[in-house]
């Protein structure tokens, strides 16, 4: 996955990668040259008392240092922009994908998992990018061009060369070998941790409210503990390789120096050739360092390249139309016809066979108890999710067959969970209009009984709202989603149990403020008081997930029996 995931990111800097693999090869010859170089000022300079000699090769040689900096600095600037590229198109790659998602999508995979996916998990595969840019591509040039010049200059200890890269690659490969289940696992762990986070940022209210602080800790710490052992099993296994790695480099190299010497005796080699033949062994033994440095990193890297494959792999439940319908006279019609729907793995469906009608300047209300569809309908009108079964339409057009902009510009969902987005007051309000002015946002506002505590902050509309809403009330929260609804405009107003965190009077209020506004559109809510629905021309009632009753309050008190238990249980608990 990870061979296959940067061959399709890289495509677009194939220019860029190939110059830092031309500059890298630059930089690699030049620093092969440079002790060839300093044996011949040893032999023909030194050796023989030759200044001029001395200082020709020795002008030779700055300009090979000059050339292989300058090469080296370019090569490191092109692989930075090639990685922090990747890692930038793969970040709006998984993001893309994510907002294609589907609930049934989002839910598999769960939000700190796709969090530290678009994350950590693209930050492991650009550091391998740019590591293998600058040592990784030039390690094999400096091994095999380091043994062809170490040969050159002495053919008899090239056996030495071949032991040590031998116990090199083996020491190696095996501490490779035990990282790669490690590294798979600290990033299971790290989605573990950012779960655990997150909840209790989330629910810090209720952790506080039931004095749970030190279960909480407690929870965290495992979890946090089991991330940190699988990190020092990493740790422990780095820190025996480099030293094995130290240990073979200066082994061999008292090795030349000890059987090169008995050559220099012998008259079998010079001693600026021994020198040389020094540097190039340890060029290879360093080349083969870094090649090791960067294969640590590949199991890790291979293991996020997985986590976002799977992401990039996973295609939405809810496709859209390969050929739209056009939108025609947009009225706001919409019909439910023996409607399903089965969650994925669930034994029995959740909705059976759900038939209505609601249509434009009439509000449908949906009621039952607790478990029996009622959101779970309302998702599938947006197509969040697809029906199961049977088709929802709107205005004559199966919503499947619809463009997936088009429906949804003419639907205003407020959820069940209203959550308001970190900026202001004004930039939520505008999420489903860009355009609106001011005086339509004081309009809404004023409409969704939001406007006397908005206007009683100091900045206004433009007063800050933390990420989530969690700096206003419920309540507040509640009716702002609202009044973000409404400024959109849309034909269809989807209101999910929007009403639950006000009071009856405000409930009134802004019942009454919405009737005007919404007279041309069409309205179906969801409630669980009584009083909130109470005015509405149709009320559909679910009993696990069927429809057991249609009409209005007044029909279905004195005709069906779940309504009618409905109505009796909300007056038992006023009284």
């Amino acid at each position: 996955m990870l061979r296959k995931l940067l061959r399709a990111r890289l495509r677009p800097y194939a220019a860029l990668v190939g110059l830092v693999l031309g500059l890298q090869l630059v930089a690699t010859v030049a620093s092969l040259w440079l002790p060839t170089l300093n044996a011949d000022i040893i032999d023909f300079g030194i050796a023989r008392g030759d200044t001029g000699y001395i200082w020709r090769v020795g002008a030779v040689m700055l300009a090979a240092s000059a050339v292989q900096a300058a090469a080296q600095i370019a090569a490191v600037w092109g692989a930075a922009r090639v990685s922090m590229g990747v890692g930038r198109d793969l970040r709006s790659a998984v993001f893309d994908r994510v907002l294609s998602f589907s609930s049934r999508e989002l839910g598999e995979f769960g939000a700190p998992t796709l969090i530290t996916r678009s994350t950590n998990d693209v930050q492991q595969v650009q550091m391998l990018t740019f590591m293998s840019l600058v040592m990784l591509v030039a390690a094999p040039i400096t091994g095999v061009g380091g043994v062809i010049m170490a040969v050159r200059q002495d053919a008899g200890l090239s056996w030495l060369i071949v032991v040590g890269v031998a116990v090199l690659l083996t020491g190696v490969g095996l501490v490779i070998r035990a990282m790669v289940p490690l590294f798979r696992a600290q990033q299971t762990r790290l989605d573990a941790v950012n779960r655990v986070l997150r909840e209790q940022i989330s629910g810090i209210r209720v952790v506080r409210a039931f004095t749970r602080e030190e279960d909480e800790r407690a929870r965290f710490r495992r979890t946090n503990t089991e991330l940190t052992d699988v990190g020092l099993r990493v740790g422990d296994l780095m820190a025996m390789m480099f030293p094995f790695v130290m240990l073979v480099m200066n082994l061999s190299s008292v090795g030349v120096i000890w059987f090169g010497a008995q050559r220099i005796d012998a008259g079998e080699m010079q001693v600026g050739s021994l020198t040389a033949y020094i540097s190039y062994l340890i060029q290879i033994l360093m080349s083969i360092m870094m090649a090791t440095m960067v294969a640590t990193m590949i199991p890790r890297a291979s293991v996020s390249a997985e986590r976002i494959g799977a992401v990039l792999g996973t295609t939405t439940s809810v496709v859209a139309p390969t050929a739209p319908v056009a939108v025609g006279d947009v009225r706001g019609v919409v019909e439910v016809r023996s409607a399903g729907f089965t969650y994925p793995g669930a034994e029995a469906p959740v909705l059976h066979d759900i038939t209505f009608t609601a249509r434009p300047g009439t509000t449908t209300a949906v009621v039952g108890g607790t478990g029996s569809g009622k959101t779970t309908l309302l998702r599938l009108l947006p197509r969040l999710a697809d029906v199961s079964g049977g088709q929802i339409l709107v205005d004559g057009v199966d919503v499947r067959d619809l463009a997936p902009a088009d429906l949804w510009s003419r639907v205003g969902l407020v959820p069940q969970r209203p959550y308001l987005f970190s900026g202001t007051v004004a930039s939520n309000l505008r999420f489903g209009n860009p355009e609106a002015t001011d005086a339509q946002l004081w309009e809404a506002l004023r409409v969704a009984q939001a406007e006397d505590f908005v206007r009683a902050f100091p900045e206004g509309l433009e007063h800050a709202v933390a990420q989530g809403g969690t700096n206003v009330s419920g309540g507040q929260r509640q009716r702002l989603c609202i009044a973000r609804a409404l400024v959109a405009g849309p034909e269809i107003y989807l209101f999910d149990d929007s009403f639950s965190a006000l009071d009856l009077a405000t409930d009134a209020r802004l019942r009454a403020a919405l009737r005007p506004l919404t007279r041309q559109a069409t309205v179906i809510t969801v409630a669980q008081r009584v009083s909130t629905i109470i005015d509405a021309d149709q009320i559909v009632v679910l009993d696990q997930g069927r429809v057991v009753g249609v009409g209005t309050h007044d029909e279905l008190v004195r005709g069906n029996d779940t309504y009618a238990e409905i109505v009796r249980s909300q007056e038992a608990v006023a009284v």
